[in-house]
């Protein structure tokens, strides 16, 4: 097995609370995905939500998930006014939330 260099990964698993429209929602969504544009440690954001049959969810309902290129990065983007800015408004959106930052390891057969 072989850890990716210096590629770092943060995973948010998030439970948004009842009163959360659909459009608030988006605007929280755009608001994410904006931050690559503006904390360059950021390269890149995806997110989903659960399509999952096993039905194991505990109530998180969607996945957030940004890439960086090093842990000091996600420390950076951590600190960012930006991403502070936009944390407090996302937060406060959400009835529970996970954030898990991992280095992806690539297993060869």
């Amino acid at each position: 097995m072989e850890e990716a260099k210096g590629l770092v990964k943060h995973v948010l698993l998030a439970r948004f609370k009842e009163d959360v429209t659909p459009e608030k929602l988006e605007e929280l969504i755009q608001g994410y995905a904006n931050l690559v544009s503006l904390i360059e440690p950021m390269k890149a954001f995806h997110w989903g939500q659960d399509v999952s049959i096993e039905n194991a969810h505990q109530g998180f309902t969607h996945v957030f998930e940004s890439t960086f290129e090093s842990v000091e990065g996600i420390a950076e983007y951590v600190a960012h006014p930006a991403h502070v800015e936009f944390a407090n408004r996302f937060l406060a959106a959400l009835e529970k939330f996970i954030v898990i930052d991992y280095k992806p390891t690539v297993v060869n057969p």
